[in-house]
């Protein structure tokens, strides 16, 4: 029997994501997701918070077991990764890793969660980053929503960070800040952790396997379908006018020596060095991918 039509494929990025002409989605990873938690071996605590209901927009924080009220800790905002299009905030992976980070560098860790495509397509990922931020801000007075934001968060000393896609949300949002501050917090540095960002024109050794190349073309036009494609500045920092105008005074960035995203991490490291920014940029290659 002949198969329906809305059993053909619209779209598929091979083990990751195909989409089905009736509109169906079938995540091929990052579906796993583990409840918030008092860690047993660190004691971090974690709980889930809405951020605006009307959207879905919901978030994972963080605080470390030592939390004095007088003593206020920095605030690292994070973007998962996942190629706008899967992974969540909620998943083993990003749970694991932040449980860890907060232990480690005694910070409070807001972990947004928002919407992807297709469902949702670019900029919606932006827009709920942004508005995500701007919920964090409406803290700073010590008498918003969230009792752990209230107590414990140093709002003069907030970073952004974000691995692949949520890397490229950390730039984004830092370049937005540039230009129109956020009132209540003062974005000190963001960490770009293998971040997706990509050009027309193949620099390194990006035109060394071009079926390659296609794929990560092609994964930006599905996730943002009115992009002006590879160039666009959302994806092609450099191109961006606002590039030298980033909204903080610290950067790092980390890149892993066989990824295909490896080449515009220095990239963007070396251009930012010299456009006139001003602030200090920071590079880690990691040898094993």
């Amino acid at each position: 029997m002949a198969s329906s039509t809305g059993d053909e494929v619209l779209f598929e990025f091979p083990n990751f994501i195909r989409v089905f002409k009736d509109g169906r989605v079938d995540r091929l990873i990052g579906n796993d997701v583990v409840p918030p938690s008092i860690h047993p071996e660190t004691g971090v605590q974690s709980k889930d918070v809405a951020i605006s209901p009307e959207i879905n927009l919901t978030a994972r924080l963080y605080i470390p077991k030592t939390t004095n009220p007088d003593q206020k800790l920095p605030l690292l905002v994070y973007y998962h990764g996942g190629g706008f299009c899967i992974e969540t905030a909620f998943s083993p992976t990003y749970h694991t890793y932040l449980n860890s980070l907060v232990a480690e560098a005694k910070v409070v860790v807001v972990s947004v969660d928002y919407r992807r495509a297709p469902e949702h397509p670019l900029p919606a990922s932006y827009d709920d980053s942004w508005a995500a931020l701007k919920w964090v801000a409406s803290h700073s007075t010590g008498d918003c929503h969230d009792p752990w934001l209230n107590q414990y968060v140093d709002f003069e000393n907030v970073f952004l960070a974000g691995d692949s896609a949520g890397a490229n949300i950390a730039h984004n949002m830092a370049i937005r800040i540039g230009s129109e501050p956020v009132e209540g917090i003062k974005l000190v540095g963001i960490v770009l952790i293998h971040p997706y960002f990509w050009g027309k024109d193949p620099i390194g050794a990006e035109g060394a396997d071009m079926n390659k190349r296609g794929s990560v073309d092609g994964l930006w036009r599905f996730v943002n379908p009115l992009s002006s494609g590879s160039d666009d500045p959302l994806i092609n920092p450099i191109l961006d006018p606002r590039f030298s105008r980033l909204g903080c005074r610290k950067v790092l960035v980390c890149v892993a020596e066989k990824d295909v995203l490896r080449d515009r991490g220095w990239y963007y490291y070396e251009e930012l060095r010299k456009n006139g920014w001003g602030g200090v940029v920071e590079m880690m290659e990691d040898k094993v991918y």
